[in-house]
């Protein structure tokens, strides 16, 4: 089966996919050099992962996975607007789901977190997941374990946010499989948090080919 992971991260939702031709899309050298390491059997490309859909959409491929970014989307715009940040939605988001739906033919999903607004298109919900897709999504109960940081009203210094961050890697780590402990790498938790469950992406790639369902449970 052949398949185009787009934003692709790390990997953690391509990490449980079995049997499979994988080209991966990633922008950032020094991510997609960990992808590579994790899984060398697939292409990976450094490119713009919105111009790569729409320049390689008809190369053949049987499904199509987007995990755009989630910052201009996430509650955290809450807090940031409290802290004078002003930004609009990144719209490239709905740009994708529109293109896919009226132009793809295949089996196609796009992921992103709850957004702090009505979203503009009705999504599937999954744990802190939206997913739309051109396929049923089945509910999936998940507790995440709770990786905030401190209270961002409260005066805490730099290097105290920062001893905790650290600390909060390994479980991070250990959520999804994926051993990044002696890897160096700029704001690794970010990279950590962005990454999709491996049991969540097997979840909806199963969905997507009616594969029978398990459930499972990440106790917080």
């Amino acid at each position: 089966m052949k398949i185009l992971n787009l934003y692709a991260g790390i990997g953690g939702n391509r990490k449980l996919w079995t049997d499979v031709d994988v080209t991966a899309v990633e922008i950032k050298e020094d991510v997609a050099s960990i992808y590579k390491k994790l899984y060398p059997t697939d292409n990976v490309v450094i490119a713009d992962a919105h111009k790569y859909l729409l320049d390689h959409f008809e190369d053949g491929f049987d499904f199509i996975w987007c995990s755009p970014p989630c910052q201009s989307h996430s509650n955290t715009n809450h807090f940031l607007y409290g802290q004078g940040v002003r930004r609009y939605p990144d719209i490239k988001l709905y740009e994708e789901i529109l293109f896919l739906k009226h132009w793809y033919k295949g089996k196609w999903v796009v992921e992103n977190v709850k957004p702090y607004y009505e979203p503009l298109i009705k999504p599937y919900i999954c744990g802190r997941h939206c997913f739309w897709s051109n396929f049923v999504i089945s509910d999936l109960p998940i507790n995440y374990a709770n990786f905030g940081t401190w209270n961002r009203n409260r005066r805490e210094s730099t290097q105290r946010k920062a001893i905790i961050r650290e600390a909060q890697i390994p479980e991070l780590i250990g959520l999804l499989g994926i051993d990044l402990k002696d890897i160096r790498l700029k704001n690794k938790r970010q990279i950590l948090r962005n990454a999709v469950l491996p049991e969540l992406g097997k979840h909806v790639f199963d969905c997507a080919f009616r594969v029978k369902q398990k459930t499972f449970e990440v106790i917080s």
